[in-house]
């Protein structure tokens, strides 16, 4: 087994309950690790035989622009298609954070995070 991680994945999008969150949305980072078979693609050194990168911050930044209230919703979808997308992928262990979150506090991020293993 190996894993693959995409560190610090940066979006603009509008999740959010508030409707202001709406209109002028705010900044994300998104962390994705997942594990797959890296034995093949280290002797191969081919693309097709390893879980291709670009396909995962693909599916991150396009579920991103679809504006959930909630990150767990979000993160979910994220997982969901991962995991329907990409069948060598065997665990997933995403982390989405909310920058500078709009909670009256002097709060840097809010982060949800989710761990998955493929049934």
């Amino acid at each position: 087994m190996g894993t693959i991680k995409l560190q610090n994945i940066r979006t603009f999008s509008f999740h959010g309950c508030l409707e202001e969150e709406a209109r002028i949305g705010s900044d994300y980072r998104v962390d994705l690790e997942i594990k797959t078979d890296l034995r093949k693609s280290s002797l191969s050194d081919e693309l097709k035989d390893t879980v291709d990168y670009v396909h995962l911050n693909a599916i991150v930044e396009e579920e991103m622009a679809i504006r959930s209230k909630l990150l767990e919703h979000v993160a979910h979808r994220i997982v969901t298609r991962i995991f329907k997308e990409l069948p060598s992928v065997s665990r997933i262990v995403l982390a989405v954070s909310k920058l500078n979150p709009p909670i009256g506090g002097d709060v840097e991020a809010v982060t949800i995070e989710l761990e998955e293993y493929r049934n």
